[in-house]
């Protein structure tokens, strides 16, 4: 592939004016930029926390998770670790991954995954908040530099491809696309929802009171109903084998309601279960990760499985006790529940991330994009096929409405 022999080179100055709509840093020639091997698991896990200790980055490139997912990683897999010094300095790190692949079935291209290999069933595991881990001093000068030195490497049949990123990266990515005159092409778009505590706080701090009426009718109706079986418990597991209790509860609940809909659920992935009980143990001990149990007279209602870093609690899967009559609401409820506790352990944010799902704007008060991309040279088969996945997109969109009588935008554009 075009960027494996080019390993020692620093990112080079364009030459000529950027383009007006380049803005943002420029591209720092003293940030150096390399591909290696792997480091052994032992020695990435020091260098890796010890730039994490001075970076801003989301919990998806804290060590919590890029630990576990190297471990777990399936055969036949080669990733590669990306390195960006300035000076003697490690600034910048992120995980690249190899992979073959055939447009159309037939015209064979090679891709560099950011985070992710390439491996269907693995990338289900969903990376979001995508970016490089950098040094927060030069946070955007690393990220413009190793993307840059990326772009400058892809030859005509090569893609980077970009999944979850967040609104930075994705900033970076299409500087890099402008001052390389690649083409930024959109995979999947989306955008993550959250609720902002600190407006909350800010308004007096009753979160409920802020919902809509029928959305806060809806949820204290539910409440009633619940606690009329007796006490309703929001209930955060303690210790890691209380979290994998929950964990195994989830599972259960999780795929009863998925396969009631005729669908298999998260945990038919078989890289699934291994991977999360390996992060519940190493995440639990030091609270990077959460299993709370909803129950109502003893029986569960609910339970949540969420990540919490640097004061943001991002909720990443839930399952929960449906039931015939629809006044009760299990998962808003339990929601609403988590909500309030991150409320009352003074964290900054309860954050649903991406794709879509009823409760999300009911109970939403902030919003952003987050877009799977690709970068890559301006070819004809790079365009027909950003055709096709716009014109497949229009098609899942319209069965959507279909089937299930809402309308959302398609993801696939």
């Amino acid at each position: 592939m075009s960027i494996w022999p080019r390993t020692d080179s620093a990112p080079s100055d364009p030459d000529g004016p950027l383009p007006q709509r380049a803005t943002g840093p420029a591209i720092a020639t003293d940030i150096r930029v390399a591909l290696h091997p792997l480091f052994s698991m032992p020695e990435l896990a020091r260098v890796w926390r010890e730039l994490e200790g001075r970076s801003d980055s989301s919990f998806f490139l804290s060590w919590t998770w890029i630990g576990p997912w190297l471990a777990q990683m399936p055969d036949g897999i080669e990733p590669q670790l990306l390195v960006a010094l300035q000076g003697d300095e490690l600034v910048g790190l992120a995980v690249l991954c190899p992979h073959l692949r055939r447009r159309f079935g037939l015209l064979p291209g090679s891709c560099w995954m950011l985070h992710e290999t390439g491996d269907r069933g693995y990338d289900r595991l969903f990376m979001e908040y995508n970016g490089i881990l950098a040094d927060r001093r030069v946070a955007d000068e690393v990220t413009d530099a190793v993307l840059h030195w990326l772009g400058e490497r892809l030859t005509a049949n090569d893609e980077l491809v970009l999944g979850g990123l967040t609104q930075a990266a994705e900033r970076a990515a299409r500087r890099v696309a402008a001052r390389t005159g690649h083409t930024l092409q959109l995979r999947i778009a989306d955008s993550a929802q959250w609720v902002d505590l600190g407006i909350i706080r800010t308004s007096g701090g009753d979160f409920r009171g802020g919902l809509g009426r029928n959305t806060r009718a809806a949820v204290n109706r539910s409440e009633r109903l619940y606690r009329a079986r007796g006490a309703l418990e929001h209930r955060v597991a303690t210790t890691v084998d209380e979290a994998l209790e929950f964990f195994a509860g989830l599972e259960v609940l999780h795929q009863a309601g998925w396969q009631a809909r005729g669908q298999a659920g998260a945990f038919a992935n078989a890289a699934f279960r291994p991977f999360h009980q390996r992060l519940i143990a190493e995440g639990v001990p030091h609270g990077a990760v959460r299993l709370s149990r909803i129950s109502a007279g003893g029986q569960p209602v609910g339970y949540l499985y969420n990540f919490v870093h640097r004061g943001r609690v991002l909720n990443y899967q839930g399952g929960f006790a449906f039931e015939a009559d629809n006044r009760l609401k299990p998962g808003l409820l339990s929601h609403v529940l988590a909500i309030e506790d991150a409320l009352a352990r003074g964290e900054d944010c309860y954050d649903f991330m991406s794709t879509p799902a009823g409760h999300k704007p009911l109970l939403s008060n902030a919003e952003q994009p987050m877009n799977w991309l690709t970068l890559g040279p301006d070819r004809l088969g790079r365009r027909m096929e950003a055709h096709c996945r716009r014109a497949r997109g229009v098609m899942v969109d319209a069965v959507k409405r279909s089937l299930r009588g809402w309308i959302a935008p398609a993801k696939g554009v």
